[in-house]
């Protein structure tokens, strides 16, 4: 297919790839925020000539948008060596809100044991400094307008009338996305019950800080960085849906519900959100994909969309890289909707049963006290904490040994004689052969094209979140986005399978 020639979009309709001469990359991302930087980190650490479309011309945002990092997220950044580039810059918390109560979080068998406060403006500026150092392109100021794609690639129009050409195209661009309904894919869900104004704002008298409820739903007044400011989240008396709330409808409902405005002025940012819930029916459909917003929208209780952005990212990067290198086939992007899509179904329904309990009539208190007074036991403590923090995802990657199909443990190791984490090994964003039962005594960090082998000593015992401690595995093969394909003895036929299966390697490929 080249430029200039008249195709059928999925619409039905006919238009012109525009330009003279396509620009060529073997995957193109729509949408520079979080996700779509995470992507292409991930598939530039791969070797995969990627580019992202973004419509802003520079990466700043307003307003602080979300507001930190769980700790799997922050896991995730460990494993490519950006941790502590997040950690310098936010506030640790060690507890999870859950409805009334605060659950706490400190006995988690991580090394991150806390949520991280980061405005999201700060965590897309850090990715968008990785990027850059990636070399990866972004075409700024301009977004995707149309595309068609055929059994070899897609062609992308711009907005600008410019035209892109790769082998994949993968739509992080929000919960309006163009990808997403270029290619055809429902969206389906809930529509909204209720709404909420957000803005931020400079106060002349002191806001009445912190969380106030009446029968119409919550509000809250919260400190920010700059101590002048006051971040103000409103739930509305009745659904709106409009985008486009004022200033105005902020000062209002200050007024109706604190009986005064506090002399709010200078909006640095007024939004508008409700509890829609949606997710998209596939993630896939040939070669367009989705990640982050562009396949799951739901209200932002807990804050895990940002997360489950990035970890969809991690969890198809590697995948992407590998087919387009010729290592796997494209069916390999079939367990990407298959792992991803029940995560994301699992948040939209814990955040419908958060908006469920904010009701305030008196039956709804009723059952939001005894979820509360539930939350707090420990076994039911874990398990919220687990699934809210991404620490407790499991993808179903056969039986065996408890590790396989979780995220392995970022545990202290020795290797030969130096002490480091597992984590040290996924820098790179490939898969790993770690070898804990074979002649400790000597360092082995033998590599080839497809699996890195190394042999270590573990230092910690392994403990899992709400399993608790399992036995330590012979050896444990772990994916470039850090979840153990394989554990057990190294001359099990299972070994043989899941470097088949994933990375297209053998045992043979990997032996001394």
């Amino acid at each position: 297919m080249t430029l200039g020639t008249k195709v059928d979009a999925s619409d039905g309709a006919t238009f012109e790839l525009g330009g003279t001469a396509a620009r060529t990359h073997q995957a193109i991302i729509a949408g520079g925020g979080p996700t779509g930087l995470m992507l292409a980190g991930e598939l530039a650490l791969a070797g995969v000539d990627v580019a992202i479309i973004e419509r802003r011309e520079s990466q700043d945002l307003a307003g602080m948008r979300a507001g930190g990092l769980h700790m799997r997220t922050l896991e995730v950044l460990d494993q490519r060596g950006l941790g502590e580039r997040f950690v310098s810059q936010g506030q640790r918390h060690q507890v999870a809100p859950f409805h009334e109560v605060l659950l706490d979080v400190s006995d988690f068998p991580t090394r991150r044991n806390y949520f991280l406060a980061l405005p999201q403006n700060q965590i897309e500026r850090t990715l968008a400094e990785w990027v850059e150092e990636l070399g990866v392109r972004l075409y700024r100021g301009c977004e995707v307008a149309r595309f068609v794609q055929d059994d070899h690639g897609v062609d992308v129009v711009l907005s600008d009338g410019s035209g892109l050409h790769a082998s994949f195209l993968v739509g992080c661009d929000g919960s309006r996305s163009v990808v997403r309904k270029g290619a055809g894919i429902e969206f389906a869900g809930w529509e909204p019950t209720k709404s909420w104004l957000i803005a931020e704002a400079r106060w002349a008298q002191e806001p009445k800080w912190g969380v106030e409820h009446d029968l119409h739903g919550t509000y809250a007044l919260g400190k920010m960085d700059d101590p002048g400011q006051v971040r103000i989240v409103l739930a509305e008396r009745e659904l709106k849906t409009g985008d486009d709330p004022t200033f105005d409808e902020v000062q209002s409902l200050l007024v109706e519900v604190y009986g005064a405005d506090f002399g709010v002025h200078t909006p640095t940012w007024i939004s508008r959100f409700t509890d829609r819930c949606r997710q998209a029916a596939a993630y896939r459909d040939r070669r367009v994909l989705l990640a982050g917003d562009a396949a799951h929208i739901h209200p932002p209780m807990g804050g895990q969309g940002l997360n489950i952005g990035l970890q969809d990212a991690v969890n198809l990067g590697w995948k992407l890289a590998q087919v387009i290198k010729g290592i796997s086939s494209e069916s390999l992007l079939d367990t990407y909707h298959a792992e991803r899509h029940p995560v994301a179904a699992l948040v939209l329904r814990n955040t419908m049963a958060d908006v469920a309990l904010q009701r305030r009539d008196p039956r709804s208190r009723a059952l939001g006290e005894i979820m509360s007074e539930l939350a707090v036991i420990d076994g039911a403590r874990k398990h919220l904490v687990a699934v809210r923090s991404g620490l407790g995802v499991r993808y179903d990657l056969g039986d065996g040994h408890p590790l396989v199909g979780r995220r392995l443990p970022d545990l202290r190791i020795q290797v030969g004689q130096t002490a480091q984490s597992t984590y040290d090994f996924l820098h790179d964003a490939r898969p790993v052969l770690f070898d804990f039962g074979s002649d400790l005594g000597q360092e082995r960090r033998s590599c080839t094209d497809a699996v890195k082998v190394v042999s270590a000593n573990a230092l910690q015992a392994w403990d899992l979140p709400v399993v608790g401690p399992v036995q330590s595995p012979e050896a444990a093969l772990v994916r470039p986005d850090g979840y153990v394909a394989w554990a057990g003895a190294l001359g099990d036929d299972g070994l043989e399978q899941a470097l088949q299966k994933w990375f297209g390697a053998s045992a043979a490929d990997t032996a001394h």
